[in-house]
């Protein structure tokens, strides 16, 4: 896999790059994420969370949680606690903002950390949840492994991402928006000139579909499936960990 970074032009590693292109672009992010996606990506994360409703959680971990959307989602199932982790401190405190005026923070915790080295016990969690994150892991077997790890036996996990379509036209015309139109108005609204070029680089060189699932079976899942949306822009991947 290609190693792909924000900021070509710094000497830092893929980890600090992500964490400061999500420091920076932290206040409007929810708001381009509903832009630029027309919205959609709520129904995306509806979906995935339906992915875990017949495991009936008590404990899940949110990794790369961004600004605690799908953590939010993840309440539907009553699970007893939710943790969020990230590594953009910028992004954990508007996912706070959020979660205290919906008088949610008792019920999801959001703290700093690295989805390659998560701070849980092994066999902490009864499901574990991803959205649009696992594509910026420096190490994506490392990560994925974490995830693994601190899953319980016959955990569950449900990662959502982006991915490529693959039919035609519906392929041509999606890359047009995607390379053309989506960076253009990103630098417009973050002001990082940036971060939504990193993001149809980032899908780009991310190992989708079918081999996607060879990563997930390489750390030990099993089960492993994928569930395209919206013809083929997102997959939602579950996988369980053996018992």
């Amino acid at each position: 896999m290609t190693t792909v970074v924000p900021y070509k032009d710094l000497d830092t590693n893929k980890k600090e790059q992500v964490a400061l292109m999500f420091d920076k672009i932290a206040v409007k992010y929810d708001f381009l994420n509903h832009f630029l996606s027309l919205g959609i990506d709520r129904s995306w994360r509806r979906k995935t969370i339906a992915e875990l409703k017949g495991h009936r959680p008590s404990t899940i971990l949110d990794i790369a949680t961004g600004t605690g959307d799908l953590a939010i989602e993840a309440l539907k199932l009553q699970p007893e606690q939710i943790n969020g982790i990230d590594i953009s401190e910028g992004m954990l405190a508007i996912g706070r903002e959020k979660l205290a005026k919906k008088g949610l923070d008792s019920k999801i915790k959001l703290s700093l950390g690295d989805s390659e080295q998560i701070l849980f016990t092994e066999g902490s969690f009864d499901a574990a949840t991803c959205a649009f994150g696992v594509r910026n892991f420096a190490n994506l077997s490392k990560g994925l492994s974490e995830i693994f790890r601190v899953l319980k036996p016959s955990g569950k996990v449900a990662i959502l991402e982006f991915s490529k379509p693959r039919m035609f036209p519906f392929k041509q015309i999606y890359n047009f928006y995607f390379f053309k139109i989506l960076p253009f108005w990103g630098r417009r609204f973050s002001k990082d000139n940036s971060a939504y070029t990193y993001l149809p680089e980032s899908v780009q060189a991310f190992p989708d579909g079918d081999d996607f699932l060879r990563e997930l079976k390489k750390v030990g899942f099993t089960h492993t499936k994928s569930r395209a949306l919206t013809l083929g822009i997102a997959t939602i991947y579950t996988a369980i960990k053996p018992a």
